[in-house]
């Protein structure tokens, strides 16, 4: 049985805490010596197989174009208002400098000339697309080879190079491109130092103890150093996403404090009966512990489940994730058992459960339940809910679908550089580039086609692509002698981010090179990064459905299986699914709509990355079972125990209801501290996810439970007699119950209600 084997694991920690601390110090200096040694770096390959996009690359690499390698770009307007490239010979000269200087840095395939473009003429540099029509703004696009052979050394030396001619030369010099969003480094540092701090507060506020306080967040700290540092050796092996270490931080510090919060609480109770540190570890972990155990194997199963997205980089995000989580729940049953064993009677010095330890009297064993009972404030509203269930259900679900409704609206797309603050090089960059040769121009496709068996083909194509009202310019035709394969860069009217960009490369593909390439052997494929991410956000659009049906399906059986129950596990799935979708109507208004926007940092309305609905399901989904099993578990504890319902919810919910509501304000500080990061894609996973949390810990387990498990009545725990006969015994005891806990309260449970 899982109780018992958790209960020796924390008793064995408790007892041998300097071992088993020293154990997880080595692991971590282990972990961190192979990130080191064997590391890599993150990278972003917004590919997946079978998509047109992905086929394009495969030509494009196949022609050897260098079209396949990173770019950035360089952007220069000169500082005297009025002068313009064409008749300032102070600013020709200082973009000769500039373009020179850039091509000597080290990896630099190449550059783009616009000087000696205007050496032509001003119109050839304007036709070029090097100059603007105005001739104030000249873009030198940089070529770089392909990000495998690149480093942050390469992004320092061009951020350098801008900041030393900046002081020398007449220009105003901006830069941006591909390079910087691969090398600019995931943001974190600071955000998680927020969400230590804010952490540490709630805590201490919610033990009255420094010791207390801090064992949680040494226990995450040692986690998270783990887990990232696994991370770091899992991306010398295989591409793993810039988000991936931000996310995991979020998800881990999140959950890890979590878990370590319900464990030490149930310790510092059976500190206060009366037992002593080693005995109440082991029974902490045994209680405790296990909903941690079966909570966390929900979060990474269903992360784990967006491998049906067949999306690579999504797959292996999730992963790395899912590492994380796993690290932090060996956490909460080894090294945070350890720490209470280290700690020993301190724990019982502050708050409650020292005062009832001064006040029981010698040789007297206290009773859980009685030092355990819920607040009275927590009571009464539990109660008052529980008179009136129909009115408080049908207020708490139409105030969730109400908040569900933007939903409707949802875009997906890729936020760009122009929804950076202002304060970002990039987004200057952006804004120069939009205003001086029109906003696709930051955005350009490029379409990659093999002409075999029909030479013409390229020209039809130039000539049709050209013609669509969706294209403003193409960019002269690339062809590669050895394969033939030719390549044509093609700049929208419109934003990467804008719906109109996808329209015009769906039209692209169903209707211009269809008709211009015809029934012969040669084919087209459209690509560039805002056709990777529109064709990854429709692929996970297709696959969203039967993700979220897997991931509803497991996580019933996996809850029927806990609580040998129909009804708690459909209206768990049922009452998650609510706050989640109010989470994505709540993020659709932020950043589509732009409502409280300014208060993130939000300086553009933007969609929603394409992939971050799929993600965000997976990881709310699997934290909103946490607190499901939480205070199930106790409120399937008390019911056992008493055999009545309505003092079940009440007696369950209360007692559980300042540990959820800590740990649910723990997770959203954690989470908001993530959202006003510059990134927009990091601002929607902590918007997002705190959003999620906040609704889930308050209007869902404080109102929604105890009032649909009211008008459920003892049905709550029917389980027909052929089901329970079919199901294997779960992460429980025989009757329902732990033998741990039995034996501390020295109560018989009461037997299921099974359906005879």
């Amino acid at each position: 049985m899982l109780s018992k084997a958790l209960f020796r694991l924390g008793t064995s920690a408790a007892r041998h805490p300097w071992r088993v601390i020293a154990a997880w110090l080595i692991a971590a200096t282990l972990a961190v010596s192979a990130a080191v040694a064997f590391g890599g770096r993150t990278a972003d390959s917004m590919t997946a197989p079978g998509l047109d996009s992905q086929r394009a690359a495969e030509l494009i690499e196949r022609a050897g174009t260098g079209q396949e390698g990173m770019t950035a770009q360089v952007v220069v307007t000169p500082l005297e208002a009025g002068a313009t490239f064409f008749d300032d010979n102070g600013a020709r000269t200082a973009l000769t400098r500039l373009r020179a200087e850039v091509k000597t840095l080290p990896h630099v395939l190449g550059t783009s000339d616009p000087a000696g473009a205007l050496v032509t003429g001003g119109d050839a540099a304007v036709r070029a697309g090097l100059v603007s029509a105005d001739g104030r703004i000249a873009v030198v696009r940089v070529q770089y080879p392909d990000q495998s052979e690149l480093s942050a050394e390469d992004l320092d030396a061009l951020v350098g190079l801008g900041d030393r001619l900046r002081a020398e030369l007449p220009l105003r010099i901006e830069m941006g491109g591909n390079l910087f969003y691969a090398f600019s480094g995931a943001e974190g540092g600071a955000s998680e130092l927020i969400g230590l701090l804010a952490a540490a507060t709630i805590l201490f506020l919610a033990f009255g103890s420094l010791v207390a306080a801090a064992l949680p967040i040494g226990m995450a700290v040692f986690g998270l150093t783990i887990g990232v540092a696994t991370m770091t050796v899992l991306a010398g092996v295989t591409e793993v996403p810039t988000f991936a270490p931000v996310l995991g931080s979020m998800v881990g510090l999140g959950v890890g404090i979590d878990y370590a919060l319900f464990v030490l609480a149930r310790h510092r109770e059976y500190l206060a009966c009366g037992l002593g540190p080693q005995a109440a570890a082991g029974r902490a972990v045994a209680t405790a512990g296990r909903p941690v155990v079966f909570a966390g194997g929900t979060v990474v199963v269903s992360i784990l489940g967006l491998a049906v997205a067949n999306v690579p980089f999504m797959t292996v995000g999730g992963l790395a994730v899912s590492i994380v989580v796993l690290i932090m729940v060996l956490a909460s049953v080894t090294l945070l058992p350890a720490f209470l064993g280290a700690a020993g009677p301190r724990l019982a010095r502050a708050g409650r459960i020292g005062r009832a330890l001064r006040a029981r009297k010698p040789g007297r064993l206290a009773r859980p339940r009685d030092l355990s009972a819920g607040p009275a404030g927590w009571r009464r509203w539990i109660g008052h809910v529980n008179r009136h269930p129909v009115l408080y259900a049908i207020g708490a679900a139409g105030l969730l679908l109400a908040a569900t409704l933007p939903v409707l609206g949802l875009r997906v797309g890729l936020p760009d550089d122009g929804s950076l603050p202002q304060s970002r090089t990039e987004r200057r960059a952006y804004d120069l580039v939009a205003e001086g040769f029109g906003p696709g121009t930051n955005g350009p496709l490029v379409i990659a086609a093999d002409p075999t068996g029909d030479p013409g083909v390229v020209d039809r194509l130039v000539k049709a692509v050209a013609g669509d009202p969706g294209i403003a310019t193409v960019a002269p035709t690339q062809i590669d002698r050895a394969t033939g394969i030719a390549t044509l860069v093609v700049f929208p009217t419109t934003s990467p981010q804008d719906k109109a960009t996808a329209d015009t490369i769906a039209r692209l593909r169903t209707d211009v090179l269809p008709t211009a390439i015809g029934d012969g052997q040669a084919r087209a494929h459209v690509g560039g990064a805002a056709a990777s991410l529109s064709d990854v956000g429709q692929r996970t659009s297709e696959r969203l459905p039967l993700f979220v049906a897997a991931v509803l399906a497991m996580s019933f059986l996996l809850l029927m299986l806990v609580f040998r129950s129909v009804l708690v596990p459909l209206k768990a799935v049922l009452l998650n699914l609510l706050s989640i979708g109010a989470a994505y109507g709540i993020m659709v208004a932020v950043f589509q709509w732009g409502w409280g926007g300014a208060l993130i940092g939000l300086e553009a309305t933007v969609p929603i990355v394409s992939f971050i609905p799929m993600f965000l399901f997976a990881i709310l989904f699997g934290l909103s079972m946490d607190y499901e099993v939480f205070l199930l578990s106790r409120v399937r504890e008390e019911y056992l125990r008493t055999g009545d319902n309505g003092t079940a919810i009440v007696e369950g919910i209360s007692r559980t209801a300042r540990i959820i509501t800590s740990a649910a304000l723990i997770m959203v500080a954690v989470f908001l501290s993530f959202a006003v990061a510059d990134d927009p894609s990091t601002k929607m996973f902590g918007l997002g996810l705190a959003t999620a949390i906040f609704i889930d810990a308050t209007v869902v387990r404080m109102v929604l439970v105890p009032a649909t498990m009211t008008l459920l009545g003892r049905t709550n725990w029917w389980l027909p007699k052929w089901l329970d006969g079919m199901l294997p015994r779960g992460p429980v005891g025989a009757d329902g119950t732990d033998g741990t806990d039995a034996e501390t309260t020295g109560e018989a449970p009461r037997p299921r209600l099974v359906d005879r």
